[in-house]
């Protein structure tokens, strides 16, 4: 996580107060405002929306109750908890049909297989994909390929370019940007590979001549399943086909929505995920960047709609109309 830092040097993690900050929001709570100039030694009780700008006079301050911030800053998180146990409810929901599947076919029980480590589950990716002779479908969320990884893909696809395997690729929007990538598909694309991009996709995804699928069990992806199912993996299958349908060709130029009062699509999209609780981190890992842009999208739209701090720029999104607009 990112630290914080005032003009002193300080530093402290997100959600904390350095002992400028407490002090300054004590004595802000005891007068009832703060002067801007004070304010300059600690930033994080603006990042924090501990203040507000004073109606009467731009040259000062007034504290927020501090029960009013505890719930601001802490309801996009109880948000996404809450969103978290409900997918965890909705997949619960999902297998289900299958667990019993499972349960009445006993050779079904090899069907999942755990792969923990990097180095078994590379492994057991170029044993698998070295063994398909049809279709390998691919999901690739993120901001691209990383530099490194460009070499290691081109070595595990290109037998089966050869082969004359069919081979099919999602990738976010944000992927068209990224060097790597452009390097990858700029040397598959001339084989037959079809690539397209969407701007928000599912984690990534492997599937193996519709036989063999792999997906990630942990977000930092040093676990992975490998799923033998023929139940899950056409599940799977399905999944994919129906993302691949919105996809947009990656020789097509995007059709990018225009700009509304100031505001692009990309602006807007990420407005919709802060109305609905999400952190910026959530919103990052969403659409497919890093923190620090969608955090500078952020401050561009609440620079545009006249924000003085998060909680104001909620507010200003939904009185400003422009997620009324299809995008």
């Amino acid at each position: 996580m990112q630290s914080s830092q005032g003009i002193d040097g300080h530093r402290h993690g997100p959600g904390e107060l350095c002992e400028a900050g407490k002090n300054l929001y004590a004595a802000a709570l005891r007068s009832g405002r703060l002067s801007r100039s004070e304010v300059e030694a600690a930033p994080c009780l603006l990042a924090l929306a501990l203040l507000r700008p004073d109606p009467d006079d731009a040259q000062w301050l007034r504290p927020v109750s501090p029960s009013i911030a505890l719930n601001q800053l802490t309801h996009p998180l109880e948000r996404e908890i809450q969103e978290r146990r409900q997918l965890a409810m909705s997949l619960a929901e999902t297998f289900e049909p299958f667990m019993t599947l499972t349960a009445l076919d006993p050779s079904a029980t090899h069907a999942i297989t755990v792969l923990e480590g990097l180095s078994l589950i590379n492994s057991t990716l170029d044993r698998v994909t070295a063994e398909c002779t049809e279709e390998l479908l691919t999901v690739q969320p993120g901001s691209g390929r990383k530099p490194g990884s460009q070499e290691e893909a081109l070595r595990r696809v290109r037998p089966l370019i050869d082969s004359g395997v069919k081979m099919r690729t999602l990738y976010q929007h944000t992927a068209r940007h990224h060097p790597a990538t452009l390097a990858y598909v700029e040397r598959v694309a001339p084989h037959g590979v079809e690539v397209r991009t969407l701007e928000e996709i599912i984690e990534r995804l492997i599937i193996v001549d519709r036989k063999v699928a792999f997906v990630p069990a942990r977000s930092d992806r040093r676990i992975a399943l490998e799923l033998r199912h023929e139940g899950l993996v056409q599940y799977l299958v399905g999944v994919f086909e129906q993302f691949w349908l919105h996809g947009t060709p990656w020789d097509e130029q995007l059709s990018y929505a225009p700009e509304i009062d100031g505001i692009t699509s990309t602006q807007r999209s990420i407005a919709k995920l802060l109305i609905d609780g999400h952190v910026d981190e959530a919103i990052a890992r969403r659409l497919g960047m890093n923190v620090r842009t969608c955090r500078a999208h952020i401050a561009k739209l609440s620079t545009t709609l006249g924000s003085g701090s998060r909680a104001q720029l909620g507010y200003l999104i939904a009185q400003s109309g422009i997620l009324d607009h299809d995008h």
